[in-house]
């Protein structure tokens, strides 16, 4: 049974409803490829609950990472609290999952569409992904890392 309620949390409602426009338009992707010129932005605190990246990833952005889905992804995989990739890195494929609660930002800046949202209270330690033993050479080249900063509004 649910707690009984002493206020309407509108901050959390808005928060869980734009989400699902970030799992909806994860799902699109996944189930059509992105169409035309859009291309997502993710940017996700590496440290919440439920994220699985490899250990050099975490190593290397030990809070927050952002990735950009575009041309050279795969397995895009949509669930209901989560979604999982594959992004090369290295010339090495791995596969990230990353629950939307970690998520701090989304954009396609071709749609000219980006939301916001606040970043989980509480993180636990991460759970490593195993690398893909995969034996013939990617012809992707490696995922790129960008900082989110350039694409931020500067007062």
């Amino acid at each position: 049974m649910q707690d009984f309620l002493d206020k309407i949390d509108y901050d959390v409602l808005i928060s869980n409803n734009l989400l699902g426009v970030v799992k909806d338009a994860l799902s699109i992707a996944s189930e059509q490829g992105l169409p035309g010129e859009n291309h997502f932005y993710i940017t996700f605190k590496t440290n919440a609950a439920g994220v699985k990246i490899p250990k050099m990833l975490q190593i290397q952005y030990p809070e927050n990472m952002t990735i950009v889905l575009q041309h050279q992804f795969s397995a895009l995989t949509v669930d209901k609290d989560k979604f999982s990739v594959e992004l090369v890195f290295g010339g090495v494929p791995y596969t990230l999952v990353i629950p939307f609660k970690a998520i701090t930002y989304f954009a396609d800046p071709y749609a000219k569409f980006g939301l916001s949202f606040e970043a989980p209270e509480h993180a636990t330690p991460l759970e490593e992904v195993e690398i893909k033993d995969t034996s013939q050479k990617s012809q992707n080249t490696p995922a790129e890392i960008i900082s989110i900063d350039k694409f931020r509004k500067h007062k």
